[in-house]
């Protein structure tokens, strides 16, 4: 990500304070994030991804190097994740776009310029859901997101996936350890095979900076 500052304007904020900030969704639900900011009025959104929270490593380390940088920087907790309220749905891909739109407009209400959004893994296509349906971002990071999200499913789901929730209305998920895990729904389930990562990117503005 080429966001850099001079050694002047670094040198006009050295330091970092952290906050946690709590932002309201659309659905009323509370979003929980923690700030670093830098004085910076430039800002980075860092979007985690799947069965995560804004406390896994790469989501610390990407905002601790944005710190460096003298970038302030914001990593959250999407709906039903970590602090946030809401409940946990398996996909829910556009739903985390609107969670990512409302903490944009937050932060934009504070007069701060969304420099660019990042996501890792889930995070990644969520940014790239919202680039292309907002276009108001001039750099959008992928890290790991999974391009062709029709892939990996039967590693979670089983064999005959489709078939078997059709005539449940839905899969329950247990780990190795035999503890429950999440309860995929079939509505849930098409959220994800609809998700069409290339559609969504061929979206997005040309001069649009699309970094993975």
């Amino acid at each position: 990500m080429s966001i850099t500052l001079t050694q002047e304007e670094r040198a006009q904020h050295p330091v970092t304070h952290q906050q946690r900030v709590v932002i309201e969704n659309y659905h009323g639900e509370k979003l929980v994030g923690i700030l670093h900011d830098t004085g910076s009025k430039e800002l980075v959104i860092v979007c985690h991804g799947f069965q995560s929270w804004k406390e896994r490593i790469p989501m610390v380390n990407l905002a601790a190097a944005l710190e460096k940088e003298g970038i302030s920087a914001f990593r959250f907790d999407f709906a039903g994740n970590g602090e946030s309220e809401g409940s946990f749905h398996y996909g829910n891909y556009r739903r985390e776009a609107d969670d990512l739109r409302a903490v944009i407009q937050h932060f934009r209400m504070e007069k701060r310029v969304i420099t660019a959004i990042t996501g890792h893994s889930k995070g990644g296509n969520v940014v790239l859901l919202y680039a292309s349906k907002f276009n108001d971002v001039s750099i959008v990071v992928n890290m790991s997101g999974r391009f062709n999200l029709e892939r990996g499913i039967e590693g979670r789901l089983g064999k005959n996936f489709l078939q078997r929730i059709k005539e449940t209305g839905f899969i329950d998920v247990w780990n190795k350890r035999g503890k429950f895990e999440y309860r995929v729904t079939e509505e849930s389930l098409m959220d994800r095979l609809s998700t069409d990562s290339h559609a969504a990117c061929l979206l997005i503005h040309p001069d649009c900076r699309l970094q993975a």
